[in-house]
């Protein structure tokens, strides 16, 4: 996980994405503990609290649990969880704007089928 001082995306929603990715990769398996907000304050030379935003709002989401005196871990599930957050995002972000201009643009859906599997042709 990497974080851009530069990013106008605040540091904790990159720690939080940071850590989503790594739950959706698999870094972070069910019931795998995540690090520390010490560990990741310490490891990015940001404020701990900061680092603890970022954790909580994966705890606030459902996606990790805190154990008392133990740490945070991946709640069953989370994986499955995250997908469909993260398809309801791009649906909102990508998808609904495309087919928003494509329509003023009288785009067909043929038409951006057919671009979306050359530029996946293209992809590999």
């Amino acid at each position: 996980m990497k974080l851009d001082t530069q990013d106008s995306k605040p540091i904790y929603l990159q720690i939080q994405e940071g850590l989503e990715n790594a739950i959706l990769a698999g870094t972070y398996a069910e019931e795998m503990q995540i690090p520390s907000t010490t560990e990741l304050s310490r490891v990015f030379q940001i404020n701990p609290a900061t680092a603890g935003k970022g954790v909580n709002a994966l705890i606030d989401e459902g996606f990790c649990y805190k154990k008392r005196g133990i740490g945070i871990f991946v709640k069953r599930g989370a994986a499955e969880m995250l997908k469909r957050k993260r398809k309801a995002a791009f649906k909102e972000m990508y998808l609904l704007p495309l087919i928003k201009e494509a329509k003023q643009l009288e785009i067909s859906k043929e038409d951006l089928i057919n671009w979306i599997e050359e530029a996946d042709d293209g992809e590999d």
